[in-house]
């Protein structure tokens, strides 16, 4: 089949297209975001594309219309249905502190304020039903939410996970009813949502699915309906755990398209480091608002389940990817006590860095950058034209307020930015029993080939790599990643309780349920299905994803745990084991193997053009390196050369 597959990432700054052809060529280019309605950015980057370019077969989106929500507070208006007696979950939380120390930090706000919560009187144990739930209830609480007027309603009630009854009856009348008044509310079950233990995780995941499904719903059909009207295909979108889904289907799991773009630059980072035979790496995107880190361990990125965006716990799997307001559009300026501060605020895509010359008037990263002379070209992507006067009079007016000069004040900037990505890539490390000096960081987005060897000095890698189209390589990783579907279930056994009937037959029932994914791309490809099991001792707070097959015994999930134990804390106990959950992920990745196929070095030589050099291009010291879509800067001690495959591999000099 002959066209190209795309990939579009929308950023705080510029929009990235890369798309992918069946020959292995990449078409990469920039256009600048539109925070106002994103759509118009990825359509405009899709007519960008040459006239001689193959036909658009399918388009992939990364998007951060679920985090803009979520950070906004514009989601819908959600009624939530719990058990009585556990209403206050989202309240409490965990009772932890938002800050260990500063008691004048508090959590953000839930996303449904307690008056609208509906206690049901029912309750499931694990012994059985305690409370049974009543007609005369059901109608109690299903005229209560009317009375609410809820948009979306979130039903979560204890132990659901186990036995979804009381739900999916209370879920049938409150659908029965909303509709009888013409109403489009949807119910949301959390036996749908995240079949797991943890209420308070269940019921904030549940409810983030809530507040969000309508919000995406919209975005993406009003996408599918501009892009149709362009005469191009229907998008899919890419989830936070790295697959993609048609984006209808995407559109009903929204909670799990809260780290759409990262995921894609996780993606992209990891196929580089299989490309290359690298077995473990630290990734750093930087763009214009923000920085994400992750980690690719065996040619592949950490998958983990849990963590907040934007103070929402989303107890669902997602690449490990962690942000921090350190981007090239990050502002620097002078808090109460004279500190120079840089971030969290952000000039975004409007104004813009001072360099920009689009009406921004506070310094930024970008511009401290211009100010030292660190990037060369004057004309950035989408024909930016540099201001490199006006960059450097902005922070000569914050040097100013400083009592310091130029170079001092526009190095500290940098140093700033340094040191809170530096601080984020040992969280994802560190803190997983990794250590950064055994790693190779891919650096990438518009500013990571810039800080790579000031982030490597900090954490003590000796090895970078400026992957090929390094400016959209979160673009190039939606253009290749797979469709992917997943099912999961609860188990709650002690592994010795597990026969390997049970086991097989469980493993079959999550493989039929995710059965129909096919990527349509490529005849050849079959669709992988892996599974997972969530494995802890019992009495322990937290699980860890050990592999396994239908004729895996169980005995040897016991073996495979004991094993990931080991690998990731440095010790195992003598306690039981019991599995928490299963999953099974089905995908299906066609132009991924085209390219591993056809090789690396079928991005040809134009790749290597775009990168800036030639095969046998190498420096040394401190150069400033063009590329097409990013600037590289190699600092004093490290040696750069062209890589055949485009891109460059630096190194710590001997």
């Amino acid at each position: 089949m002959t066209g190209v597959s795309v990939g579009v990432d929308v950023g705080g700054t510029f929009t990235d297209l890369a798309a992918v052809g069946d020959d292995g060529s990449v078409i990469a280019l920039k256009v600048s975001s539109t925070p106002g309605d994103q759509s118009e950015a990825v359509e405009c980057a899709l007519r960008r594309l040459p006239d001689g370019a193959a036909p658009v077969h399918g388009i992939v989106h990364g998007t951060t219309v679920v985090t803009n929500m979520l950070l906004e507070r514009t989601g819908a208006r959600v009624v939530l249905c719990a058990t009585a007696g556990a209403t206050d979950l989202l309240e409490l939380r965990r009772q932890e502190r938002a800050s260990l120390y500063d008691l004048s930090v508090h959590h953000p706000p839930p996303l449904v304020p307690h008056e609208r919560v509906v206690g049901v009187a029912e309750r499931i144990a694990p012994e059985g039903v305690v409370v049974a739930l009543g007609d005369d209830e059901v109608d109690r609480v299903v005229a209560r939410v009317i009375e609410l007027g809820a948009e979306v309603v979130a039903v979560s009630l204890l132990h659901a996970y186990a036995d979804a009854s009381h739900e999916r009856r209370l879920a049938g009348a409150l659908s029965a009813a909303l509709d009888a008044r013409g109403s489009r509310c949807e119910v949301v079950c959390s036996a749908d949502v995240l079949p797991e233990i943890r209420e308070y995780e269940r019921t904030a995941t549940t409810v983030c699915e809530a507040y969000v499904r309508p919000g995406v719903g919209r975005y993406v059909a009003h996408l599918a309906a501009r892009l149709e009207a362009a005469g191009l295909p229907a998008p899919s979108v890419m989830s936070s755990s790295g697959g993609t889904a048609p984006a209808a289907e995407a559109a009903q799991h929204g909670a799990s398209l809260a780290l759409s773009g990262p995921a894609g630059g996780v993606a992209g980072a990891a196929f580089i480091a299989r490309a290359l035979g690298i077995d473990r790496a630290l990734t750093i995107d930087i763009g214009g608002t923000s920085a994400d880190v992750g980690l690719v361990l065996g040619g592949a990125p950490l998958l983990e389940t849990g963590g907040a965006v934007a103070g929402v716990p989303i107890a669902l799997p997602r690449v490990l990817v962690e942000t921090v307001s350190a981007g090239g559009g990050s502002i620097a300026w002078v808090d109460d006590g004279g500190a120079l501060r840089v971030g969290p605020r952000s000039a975004g895509a409007r104004p813009g860095p001072v360099a920009f010359r689009r009406g921004g008037t506070q310094p930024t990263v970008t511009d401290a950058h211009v100010a030292l002379g660190n990037i060369a070209a004057t004309v950035m992507s989408d024909g930016v034209d540099l201001d490199i006067g006006g960059a450097i009079v902005a922070v000569d007016t914050l040097a100013a307020r400083l009592g310091a000069d130029r170079r001092a004040t526009a190095e500290a900037i940098v140093a700033i930015a340094d040191a809170a990505m530096a601080r984020a890539l040992r969280r994802v490390s560190v803190e997983r029993g990794i250590d950064p000096r055994e790693c190779a960081l891919i650096a990438f987005g518009g500013g990571g080939p810039l800080h790579a060897c000031g982030l490597a000095d900090r954490l003590g890698i000796r090895r970078i790599v400026v992957p090929p189209h390094a400016g959209v390589l979160s673009a190039l990783g939606l253009a290749i990643a797979p469709r992917r579907r997943l099912a999961a279930a609860s188990v709650m056994q002690r592994v010795e309780a597990i026969d390997a009937a049970a086991l097989a037959a469980l493993a079959t029932g999550l493989a039929e349920r995710v059965s129909s994914v096919r990527d349509g791309v490529d005849d050849a490809a079959r669709p992988t299905v892996e599974w997972s099991a969530r494995t802890r001792y019992v009495g322990q707070g937290h699980e860890l994803d050990v592999p396994f097959e239908p004729a895996t015994g169980p005995e040897r999930l016991a073996e495979g745990f004991a094993q990931k134990h080991r690998e990731r804390y440095g010790f195992v106990l003598d306690r039981p084991v019991e599995v928490v959950s299963a999953r099974c992920t089905v995908s299906t990745g066609a132009r991924e193997l085209q390219l591993a196929r056809r090789g690396p070095s079928s991005w040809s030589d134009a790749a290597r053009r775009d990168d800036g050099g030639q095969l046998d291009v190498a420096v040394r010291g401190r150069t400033t390196v063009t590329l097409a879509d990013a600037t590289l800067l190699v600092a004093e001690g490290w040696d750069a050369r062209a890589l055949p495959i485009g891109g460059w591999l630096v190194e710590r000099a001997p």
